[in-house]
């Protein structure tokens, strides 16, 4: 409950009829930044992850201390165009077109134990984008953790369908 009564609600952003749940009410409070850090390091302390995988830019803020935590390493995943070395892609489908996420192709080896974090989890696609390039790359998805679950978007159902374990703080009913 700490958490979710941190994150504000926008009505109507970025379009009419979404309730954007922004985090950076929780982030700025040093408590719920604390706690949320705590609770992801909490659960997977005892689990072997090799490194930390997180999804630009709100998941740098949570998957960054969490890998330090639990002393492993981090990547990013980031836009076209941000990463200074080699990458591989994956284009996915958004509401309104598409969008392309890049990982660089150093950044997992074959049979490494990923935790992939971002902050929300709406639709999906993004995290099934990225979920694409780690499998390929030959790393083995632990879970998918996120601070939010909006479940009837159905994003929880997409990534459960196609095997993966998916692990959210809290849950916000609704669009």
């Amino acid at each position: 409950m700490l958490i979710k009564s941190r994150i504000r609600t926008i009505p109507h952003y970025p379009h009419e009829g979404i309730m954007f749940r922004d985090i950076t009410t929780l982030l700025k409070d040093p408590i719920g930044l604390r706690t949320i850090i705590q609770e992801i390091i909490e659960r997977y302390r005892t689990t072997k992850v090799d490194k930390v995988v997180a999804i630009e830019s709100r998941g740098f803020i949570i998957g960054a201390p969490v890998a330090y935590a639990l002393g492993c390493g981090f990547v990013p995943i980031r836009k076209p165009g941000k990463l200074p070395a080699e990458t591989i892609g994956c284009e996915y489908q958004l509401e309104y077109g598409s969008d392309r996420i890049e990982i660089h192709v150093d950044a997992i080896q074959r049979g490494e134990r990923i935790l992939l974090v971002d902050d929300l989890i709406a639709t999906g696609g993004t995290m099934e984008a990225a979920a694409r390039l780690i499998q390929e790359m030959g790393g083995e998805i632990i879970e998918c953790c996120f601070v939010i679950d909006l479940p009837d978007v159905g994003g929880r159902a997409r990534l459960e369908k196609q095997g993966q374990k998916v692990f959210a703080l809290c849950t916000f009913e609704g669009t």
